[in-house]
Parts: structure tokens; sequence; C-alpha cells
């Protein structure tokens, strides 16, 4: 039976409810992954999601930062949230559908401004967090799984608006990108959107500091959505709802989304 995923950094789901709220009855998708939803576990809005037809959540979480949540029409079991290399954040949780594929929501540190481990603990951090995600898809290779979320990297040269002018900048820089690149192999992990829009620019934020973000575009792809290789042939339909992040009072970053035929 096919369901629609999408992900999307909310950057405070309390603040942004209304927001998500309008997306889910525009959009209707089976599933809604949200990162950084900034919130506790028990403040997060869960009636109003609950009446349009989001009874089932599993969510990790915590005051102020971070924050991960899957809001799902069907029911979900918790398999796991990991906190990779002990940071003691909320940044991973991972929910059993009925048809035994797992989803694994996402949310990898952004790595501070400056690319440079030995002056920023940050970026340190978001290398190291990014190891511990490979070594752990190496030590159990994922079977009938999806891997959604804010990753936090460019990786390709059409997935920033510069490519040159973006290499020495936090999200595009090769260290990051040759990370990210052993995490995905290490699952064997597909990523779905470029498998389905594999040419042009694309991207899924845009910074608050572009008073026009529109017009000036200057935008990442950080937002990603993986399938393991025994079911990324099922997924199509891939977009990232650009219109979203024009929304009054959105966050910076857009939903993107896919369907499975499972």
């Amino acid at each position: 039976m096919p369901f629609t995923l999408a992900t999307w950094n909310i950057n405070s789901v309390r603040l942004r409810e209304a927001l998500v709220l309008r997306f889910l009855e525009a959009e209707g998708p089976d599933i809604l992954c949200l990162q950084e939803c900034k919130s506790p576990v028990e403040k997060i809005p869960r009636e109003g999601f609950a009446a349009l037809g989001y009874p089932h959540m599993i969510a990790r979480g915590q005051k102020g930062y971070n924050g991960v949540a899957i809001l799902s029409k069907r029911p979900i079991a918790e398999v796991g949230a990991n906190d990779h290399v002990d940071l003691g954040h909320a940044r991973h949780i991972a929910g059993r559908l009925e048809n035994g594929v797992v989803i694994h929501n996402y949310y990898v540190p952004a790595g501070g401004d400056k690319p440079d481990r030995e002056v920023n603990v940050k970026f340190g951090q978001k290398l190291d967090y990014l190891t511990a995600m490979r070594d752990a898809f190496h030590a159990e290779r994922p079977e009938r799984a999806i891997l959604v979320g804010d990753l936090n990297i460019a990786p390709r040269e059409d997935d920033v608006w510069s490519h040159k002018q973006l290499l020495k900048v936090v999200s595009h820089t090769p260290v990051e990108v040759a990370h990210l690149a052993e995490t995905q192999e290490a699952g064997g992990w597909v990523d779905v959107t470029r498998a389905d829009i594999p040419e042009g620019q694309l991207y899924s934020w845009w910074s608050y500091r572009s008073p026009d973000w529109d017009a000036a575009d200057k935008g990442r792809r950080l937002d990603h959505v993986w399938a393991t290789p025994d079911i990324a042939g099922a997924a199509h339909s891939s977009r990232i709802l650009r219109e979203v992040r024009g929304w009054e009072g959105p966050s910076d970053h857009a939903p993107v989304m896919a369907t499975f035929d499972l």
C-alpha cells in the first residue's frame, strides 16, 4: 500500500504549529518527520495533529534545542533513538511501520561557523556524529529502511547556489561532503530525491539573513530522503515544496517529500 512521506525542519514545532497544521491539511502525507522541534516531548501540540488524522507520534525532545518527531496516520512503533557521540542531544528517532519498513529521522549537528575542528568544537562534533552514523550502519547494515532529515550538508555542486563560493562554508566543505558520502555508502543508502530529480539546482533551505530569499535564491539542499537499495526502486514523485518557505512566519527550510509503493 503506497505511502507518502515528508521531512521538514520546522524550527520550533510549538511556534509553528499553525504551519504544520496548514501543511498537513494541504498535502496530507501519511508520515511527517520533523526536526529541530525545540520542545520537550510532552509539550509537542499533539491534539491538533491527531484531529487531522495523525494520532501516532514517536519523538525525542529537549527544551529549546534540537528535537525530532515522527507524526503518522499509520501505527508506528519506536525501535530506537541514538545519541551518537554522547552529546546528550535529541537528534534521532526510529520507528517501524506495520509493513516492516523502518524510518530513521535525523537532525545532524549544523557545525557552527568555522570549518575547522581545532577552533570550532561544533564542527568537530558534526564530523564525529557523521562518523558514528557511518559506524552504526557498518555494524548493522539497514534493510527495508528509509532515512530522512536535516543532515545539514549539501553534497552535490548543484545542491548549492555557488559551489565555488561555498567550498569553505560549513555545509558544503569537502570534508563534510566526504563524511556524508561515507555514511551513505556504509548503509548502502540511495538518495531518493536525486534519483527522482537527477539534474539541476535543487534547494531545501534559504537563509533568514536574505531579505528577499526567493529572488536571491541562494539556497542549499540540506534536507534529504534516502532509502536502502531493497526498497529504493519503490520511491517516486519526489519534490521540494519551495512555496512553504514563503508562508508567513516560516521555517528557513522547506518540506521534502517522496512516495513509496510498498
